[in-house]
């Protein structure tokens, strides 16, 4: 369990005032000058020092994506985009962190830039983020005012200019090169790789993309030291997270707690326990809907971190936590996913603009039974082809929910067939033709 003194997130409820001065009382801005005069390489060693990996989903670590930027700035300016197009379904984390706690994602902003000698920063926001996009421009005005952005920015020598970029509310601007794609003007479609955003990103210049949450972390991390974010979570799971936890539960919430918690305590601690106690538990699905789900065995003892989840087939992803219970019908839950993923599929490439539509329609049968056992195998495989063979990861998150169903709850399925042939023996008669 994570202590309250260990928290990063001290306002992540909004209990507080978010403005600048509230924000200095509860310690962002310190010594921010001192931090950057400590040079480029100290801020990056400190990064991969403390272990911390992407908190948008992918895990990478950060450190390291931060040292793949040019060691010097030639013919071409870098970058800095923070990717805040939180729209992965059960995800709300970024958002009470630009509500909240807006100054200190913004001196994260500041530092990190800083780190990979950019001068200029873009935040990209979701479009249905309007709330989250007032209370941070006022904070950026703010930080403007008081000298901690523009020339010489919060003292430190290095000039430094903020913008905010709000999106149009397409799921597939969330993946980093549409979503430069975007910011440039044009339709959000990914670009195939390489070049990698840090050899030719935004505007063709190196260019760092980051979630909100591991870029609003930096501070703190550097502050208080990379042993100190270390000493949290398991060996190549490091630091603190913020977990949002949603569905069958008592309290749904999000709470900032230590990596590697033991995901029934993170249940049965924050958020009240599951609705009808843990036996009534049916499946989680750990990270956001595009990872796959668990059944309740493998819930009972599972920790929450990217090497735990991975071993068993799934992902931490954003750890947004879904919680089912018993009477979730599984089938239907992942049709209506596999809908979501069809709806926001960019079109760009064939496995993904056929496959989802396919797989969504397939589902849509299953739901009532009107199926054939064959017809899983047929599902399973297409998911397969669709997996890994698209430009972007839309197509891994369209069919890992597909797969996850069928791992762990094709028995659902098949009863669910033989239902529908037993209520109409001329489906079975004409199925056996």
């Amino acid at each position: 369990m994570l202590e309250d003194k260990d928290r990063i997130f001290t306002n992540l409820y909004g209990l507080q005032d978010w403005r600048l001065e509230a924000a200095k009382q509860r310690g962002a801005w310190n010594g921010t000058a001192d931090l950057i005069s400590l040079g480029h390489d100290w801020i990056i060693q400190q990064i991969k020092d403390s272990g911390l990996r992407g908190r948008g989903g992918a895990g990478f670590p950060t450190g390291l994506k931060w040292s793949f930027m040019p060691k010097e700035v030639k013919g071409r300016p870098h970058y800095l985009v923070v990717n805040a197009d939180e729209s992965e379904p059960g995800t709300c984390k970024d958002r009470e962190i630009m509500r909240h706690d807006p100054h200190l994602f913004i001196e994260g902003c500041l530092i990190a830039s800083y780190a990979m000698k950019a001068n200029v920063c873009y935040i990209y926001l979701r479009g249905e983020y309007v709330d989250e996009r007032n209370n941070l421009q006022a904070a950026v005005d703010e930080a403007y005012a008081a000298g901690l952005l523009g020339k010489n920015a919060a003292g430190s020598g290095w000039d430094f200019d903020l913008y905010l970029h709000h999106g149009a509310g397409a799921y597939i601007c969330g993946e980093e090169t549409a979503l430069l794609e975007s910011l440039e003007g044009k339709k959000g479609q990914p670009r195939l790789k390489p070049p990698f955003p840090a050899g030719a990103g935004l505007y063709g210049c190196p260019t760092t993309v980051n979630n909100v949450e591991s870029i609003a972390v930096a501070p703190t991390i550097l502050r208080r030291g990379a042993g100190w974010f270390r000493k949290f979570g398991r060996e190549n799971n490091h630091g603190t997270k913020i977990f949002s936890i949603s569905g069958h539960v008592n309290r749904p919430c999000n709470v900032e707690e230590a990596m590697s918690i033991p995901l029934k305590q993170l249940i049965d601690v924050h958020c009240g326990g599951v609705k009808g106690g843990w036996d009534n538990l049916k499946a989680i699905i750990p990270g956001g809907s595009s990872v796959p789900c668990l059944p309740k065995n493998i819930c009972d003892d599972v920790l929450m971190d990217f090497d735990a989840l991975r071993d068993h087939r799934s992902g931490l992803g954003t750890a947004a936590v879904i919680v089912m219970d018993k009477s979730t019908d599984m089938v239907r839950a992942i049709a209506r996913l596999a809908y979501f993923y069809k709806h926001e599929s960019c079109g760009q490439c064939t496995p993904c603009r056929e496959g989802t539509g396919w797989m969504w329609r397939v589902l849509e049968r299953m739901v009532v039974g009107d199926s054939t056992t064959e017809e899983i195998d047929k599902l399973l495989e297409v998911s397969t082809q669709i997996e890994g063979h698209t430009i972007c990861a839309l197509g891994d998150a369209a069919a890992w929910p597909v797969q996850g169903l069928i791992r762990h709850f094709r028995h659902e399925i098949e009863e669910r067939i033989n239902t529908y042939r037993n209520d109409r023996p001329h489906v079975a008669v004409a199925a056996a033709e």
